[in-house]
């Protein structure tokens, strides 16, 4: 009987965790994969450079100066005034990131799924994630106007940076949005309306609809630089706003250690984000 209850005792609700070691468990053979972070696409960059367009280890990127150029009244018989455009330049040059990976034979050999092979697909989401972070501190953050908002963002945010683009002859495209800024426009209602929020296969992408002729794309607070991404938003015209350079891109060699019984891959990519014209570019600043 003493043995009896002390089998009872450990069993029991009130007794310490001894008693679920003698509950057969069944552990799950599938791994459960991380969830996907929204990310800024490739398409919404002025222009992308490829390995092919770097032959080198930079690129000069030329661009021409805006307003350089005045067509001025002649009198009869006059000089006809000289002029002509001005021109700039600056130089991309990637920058080499890289992460290795090495996993041993006995993982391998006991492991319910390719460690070595899941480990690789892990690191290519941070590359990508990585990709997303260089955009915003890279490029997007060299910005030539900024609207300070208050505990939320408006409509009248919105407009004011969409000016300030318009007012250097630049077409606002597209909205990128934190999440608290994101939370905002869900909650004014001239953005609830039916047909205002977009198809499903927008929302899919990432992308949330238009608002005033603007593509909206949240971006993943957890892969910009810091949380306070979450309360900004920033207004661009893609044509002009910022330019990628990929010397190498994402590259994946395997290699063993066999002194350590170990396999593992080396991961690297060379690549920069930078804006283009500034004024194409305008921030918008939640508290």
């Amino acid at each position: 009987m003493v043995e009896l209850k002390a089998v009872q005792e450990l069993l029991s609700t009130g007794t310490g965790a001894q008693g679920t070691l003698l509950i057969p468990r069944k552990i799950h053979d599938t791994l459960i994969e991380e969830v996907d972070k929204n990310l800024i696409p490739r398409s919404e960059a002025a222009m992308y450079f490829g390995p092919s367009d770097i032959p080198g280890s930079s690129i000069s990127v030329n661009l021409a100066t805006p307003n350089t150029m005045d067509v001025r009244i002649v009198a009869e018989g006059a000089e006809i005034p000289i002029d002509q455009a001005a021109y700039t330049d600056f130089n991309l040059k990637p920058v080499k990131w890289g992460v290795a990976v090495r996993i041993t034979r006995e993982l391998l050999e006991d492991a319910k799924w390719n460690m070595l092979a899941h480990t690789i697909k892990v690191a290519g989401k941070r590359f990508a994630e990585k990709e997303t972070e260089l955009i915003l501190s890279g490029a997007l953050m060299n910005y030539g106007n900024m609207v300070t908002g208050g505990a939320a963002i408006t409509i009248a945010n919105i407009t004011r940076a969409m000016q300030y683009l318009e007012d250097s002859d630049y077409t606002p495209t597209t909205l990128f949005v934190g999440m608290e800024v994101l939370n905002d426009l869900r909650n004014i209602d001239t953005f609830v309306e039916a047909n205002k929020v977009g198809n499903r296969d927008m929302l899919e992408r990432g992308f949330l609809g238009t608002i005033y002729g603007l593509n909206v794309i949240k971006f993943s607070t957890n892969a910009a630089p810091t949380t306070t991404y979450s309360k900004y938003a920033f207004v661009t015209d893609r044509m002009h706003a910022y330019v990628l350079a990929e010397k190498r891109p994402v590259t994946i060699e395997n290699f063993e250690m066999p002194v350590y019984d170990m396999s593992a891959a080396s991961i690297t990519w060379r690549f920069v984000a930078r804006h283009l014209r500034a004024n194409s570019i305008a921030k918008i600043h939640t508290d």
